[in-house]
């Protein structure tokens, strides 16, 4: 139903992903698209949606529009890539604001730690 519109948004969104890399990155969609793609005029959905290792947390519950955008970015090649190399959660609200964050990979983050701690002592 809404895939159409996410194909639309993809290229935007994959070097937005490339982005967040070094900072949160926030686009603002336009909401007659979703509004047309919709089968209800009123659209609110909020979703968030966690990937790593090369594929998204579980998406059970999540609205149809969550479920599209899933897809779209899973079957993009380069997209696929950049979550198999780190994670991300994507944040869709009310207003039709797409956020992309890099989430800190734990294991990365304690083993840098060790090394610095190691070359200060």
């Amino acid at each position: 139903m809404y895939t159409q519109t996410w194909d639309k948004y993809l290229p935007v969104i994959r070097i937005l992903l490339k982005r967040t890399i070094t900072e949160v990155q926030t686009l603002q969609l336009n909401t007659s698209d979703f509004q047309k793609a919709a089968t209800v005029r009123k659209l609110g959905h909020k979703f968030t949606i966690g990937f790593s290792n090369g594929k998204s947390d579980n998406i059970t519950g999540l609205p149809d529009i969550a479920k599209n955008l899933t897809s779209v970015l899973l079957y993009d090649p380069t997209v696929k890539e950049l979550f198999s190399q780190h994670a991300y959660t994507i944040s869709f609200d009310a207003k039709c604001q797409l956020t992309l964050r890099k989430v800190a990979n734990q294991f990365t983050e304690a083993a840098t730690f060790a090394v610095e701690a190691a070359h200060a002592n």
